[in-house]
């Protein structure tokens, strides 16, 4: 067996089979590691670290949390079988901001103003990594214990100011970890070859509740925070087999029913993971998925909260103020990249963000848009000649797009009319437009043969506004009437 804990020199990598799941995976291990809109002083972003977080025994039972979690799955090993395995997870640590004293030496504060950011205090999440590999031959009787340890240490970085000269540091203290990964493989009775493989990761760390907030403090902070330090946060499994296959957990075999039903998962939920068609990776996460889940191709970089919708966070994420951005640049390095992530996106990225239609794909075929990975240049995009939200632009089932007839008079483009919502099918917001002059923008027809007039309200003052955006109001035939001076 080899493995690779961070603490001793070893052959172990990075497992080749897990490139496909490990986009995923990264996924889960930052899916909500600092949220909209990306503040240190934002409400939502002073509970942190809500999925996969294993805290040292001391603290969890009595609080409501775990100190460990459980993976149980079926797999088909062939031969001589290898099982490749990583632990992954986040450590935190606590970062805290000092402010250089003109007479020398720093004080501590809750705030350093830079040119471009403001940096406060922040847990910080580093990711760390456990990994082995073992023939499932050496899994089966008592399996295999593997004790993993992270060390507590201190790191400064000196802050430079605008001036060249040092505006302060900043102060990040990481707490010891202790933790174990048990491994058990057990051949099941059947007419197959199947074993029951079970993985546990437990943290020991023996830290409890009142033992301070770090080295060299005198306060005694009996909370959550103090525990999060020495926690395993975020924690989940990739699992490969070289030779075999797992079986799904959620769509099992009709003959592994019984024994998937019989599999113990506590705190994580395993499913097939890497390339479409294969069952030789499993990942084992803290937030429920399905088999092969995969990151949204248009999606242009990490959010850090993969179920959100991007085009919103980036639209949104563009809108914050100056120094809304300089507080969430000096926040996180991470919330500093998405803030020029969405400073940056070309309007022909954020249009391939607006929407798209999974259930199509057995018709127009497999092949998926290719993953952005940098912002491409204007050679590269295919620019329509009008944008998405254009009615001109959209592939429609017009036939006759211009004008129609309106008691007995030819209307399109440029008319004049006056709204009269039918009160059949109007809503309070059509009520108030009874009776006002509009400006048809289009003449549009549905598949089934209806027509519809859109229009802007005449006196607007949004009225160019809703033009250049394609935002208009839609009116049927019936519900107007041509002005005689139009």
């Amino acid at each position: 067996m080899t493995a690779t804990d961070g603490s001793v020199a070893t052959t172990a990598t990075a497992d080749p089979r897990f490139a496909a799941a490990r986009q995923v995976a990264d996924a889960v291990l930052l899916e909500g590691y600092v949220l909209y809109p990306y503040r240190a002083s934002a409400a939502k972003n002073r509970l942190r670290w809500q999925f996969g977080v294993l805290v040292p025994p001391a603290w969890g039972p009595a609080h409501g949390e775990h100190d460990r979690q459980r993976t149980e799955v079926l797999m088909e090993p062939k031969g001589d079988a290898t099982l490749a395995l990583e632990l992954r997870f986040l450590h935190a640590r606590r970062r805290t901001v000092h402010r250089a004293l003109d007479g020398g030496g720093f004080a501590e504060v809750a705030e350093l103003h830079l040119a471009d950011r403001v940096l406060v205090p922040w847990d910080e999440g580093t990711e760390e990594h456990v990994e082995l590999s073992v023939p499932v031959a050496e899994l089966t009787g008592d399996g295999i214990t593997v004790p993993f340890t992270r060390p507590a240490r201190d790191d400064v970085e000196t802050v430079v100011g605008d001036d060249g000269r040092t505006a302060g540091r900043l102060v990040r203290r990481t707490e010891e970890i202790e933790g174990v990964l048990r491994l058990r493989a057990v051949e099941l009775d059947g007419a197959y070859r199947v074993f029951r493989l079970t993985a546990v990761v437990e943290n020991t760390s023996p830290w409890t509740p009142g033992a301070g907030a770090g080295a060299g403090s005198d306060a005694v902070v009996d909370d959550r925070e103090a525990a999060l330090p020495r926690s395993l946060v975020a924690a989940h499994l990739l699992l490969g087999l070289d030779s075999g296959s797992f079986l799904s957990m959620t769509d099992p075999p009709e003959w592994a029913r019984e024994a998937v039903a019989a599999c113990e998962n506590l705190h994580t939920w395993p499913v097939l993971a890497g390339e479409a068609g294969r069952a030789d990776v499993v990942l084992s996460s803290p937030i429920i998925l399905e088999d092969h889940p995969a990151i949204a191709p248009e999606s242009a970089g990490a959010m850090y909260d993969a179920t959100e919708i991007d085009e919103i966070l980036a639209l949104r994420t563009a809108a914050l103020t100056d120094q809304e951005k300089r507080e969430a640049r000096g926040t996180d390095a991470r919330a500093a990249a998405v803030i020029d992530l969405a400073d940056s996106l070309p309007p022909e990225v954020l249009e391939r963000l607006h929407g798209a239609v999974r259930s199509l794909r057995e018709v127009t075929g497999p092949d998926l848009p290719e993953q952005i990975t940098e912002i491409p240049d204007g050679e590269a995009v295919f620019r329509p000649d009008t944008p998405w939200w254009d009615p001109a632009g959209a592939d429609t089932a017009d036939p006759a797009p211009g004008r129609i007839t309106i008691d007995g008079a030819p209307v399109g483009p440029g008319s004049r009319v006056l709204l009269r919502p039918g009160p059949r099918r109007t809503d309070a917001q059509d009520l108030f437009l009874h009776g006002r002059a509009a400006l048809v923008e289009a003449v549009l027809h549905d598949v089934d043969g209806g027509v519809h007039l859109a229009v802007t309200v005449e006196d607007d003052p949004g009225a160019d506004i809703r033009r250049e955006q394609g935002r208009f109001l839609y009116f049927q035939p019936d519900e107007v009437t041509l002005l005689e001076d139009a």
